[in-house]
């Protein structure tokens, strides 16, 4: 379960604290359900060597958890794989909130329930994109093209909530879409449609950020997480049922790994967060890109080409970028 994100991530309360898991949200967390989960309360104890360490772990597992999507998704419709992980994150979440105060009777009230329902819808659509896009155009460029998804943010905060967006990060957004060029290569022939499907699903989970940032006014984290996981485990039910079939045998040991990887990396990412401040773990988090580098040329025989490197470092280096503007001005 996990994006990525995690986180990841993660992007819940608008206060300074929480705009990072918006804002900071790695292709980790975002490229397999759910996206960073919400910090409760400050680090109760700053170890952030500790919790440095542990954000590459995560990304490890994450970026082992898309290959594990890939494996599956080439043989089975991506909306059963999608399901059946969503089937394990509404359990895992439901078990996680109904551990804070207030247990599930608070995380079940919502003041607005449309929006909660839509971002759940978002994320699972995200997610189903993702890995129809592992299958087709594989784990590196998926993931090169994905990192343009915070630079979706910055762009679209502007016309959705009435955010400034200064002439700065309009300049970092611009080196974001070049690069974006620059891996697809349309000039070399090589861009097919199927490049399509990351860059829907980096507008998808923009989306999704910018309602979570919205909803953030009027109901805590712990809420939003919860309507995260069962509404997009009810709309992906609704759309996956019809394409139900049994898994092999040896096929229900590669998905009970994939649930475990987002169990595990969640759990990991939680225990992070406690230790530090999302600020100092967010550039750790696109250690993943590095990660799906090696086991899609190692694993997956991809090719890792030059323009591809080229563009992702731009891409990354713009979103980099448009986080510390954002944590500028959030101080």
């Amino acid at each position: 379960m996990g994006r990525n994100r995690g986180a990841f991530l993660k992007a819940f309360p608008m206060s300074d604290q929480h705009s990072d898991y918006t804002y900071g949200a790695s292709a980790a967390t975002a490229s397999a359900p759910p996206p960073m989960p919400p910090q409760i309360a400050p680090p109760k104890q700053d170890r952030t060597g500790l919790a440095i360490l542990l954000m590459c772990v995560v990304s490890f597992i994450f970026a082992l958890q898309d290959s594990v999507s890939r494996i599956l998704g080439s043989q089975y419709p991506a909306v059963l794989i999608v399901m059946i992980r969503y089937w394990v994150f509404a359990a895992f979440v439901t078990v996680l909130v109904s551990r804070q105060p207030g247990g599930l009777r608070r995380a079940i009230r919502t003041k607005r329930p449309l929006t909660q329902i839509a971002r759940g819808v978002l994320l699972a659509a995200e997610v189903l994109l993702m890995v129809e896009a592992f299958v087709r155009l594989g784990l590196i460029e998926t993931h090169a093209v994905f990192a343009v998804y915070p630079l979706l943010i910055a762009a679209l905060s502007g016309p959705i909530l009435g955010e400034k967006v200064g002439w700065r990060r309009w300049t970092a957004i611009g080196f974001g879409f070049a690069g974006i060029l620059v891996v697809l290569n349309p000039s070399g022939g090589v861009m097919s449609w199927s490049a399509l499907l990351p860059f829907g699903a980096a507008s998808l989970f923009a989306l999704y950020g910018l309602l979570t940032r919205h909803v953030s006014r009027d109901d805590p984290a712990m809420v939003s997480f919860f309507w995260t996981g069962i509404a997009g485990a009810a709309a992906i039910t609704l759309v996956g049922i019809w394409d139900w079939q049994w898994l092999a045998p040896t096929d229900w040991i590669w998905m009970a790994a994939l649930c475990v990887c987002g169990m595990t990396s969640h759990y990991l990412m939680i225990r992070s967060y406690e230790m530090a401040e999302a600020s100092a773990l967010q550039p750790f988090s696109y250690t993943q890109l590095v990660w799906i580098s090696f086991i899609g040329v190692i694993f997956f025989s991809e090719t890792l080409r030059t323009n591809v490197i080229i563009g992702a470092c731009i891409v990354v280096g713009a979103g980099m970028f448009t986080l510390w503007r954002q944590r500028q001005k959030a101080r």
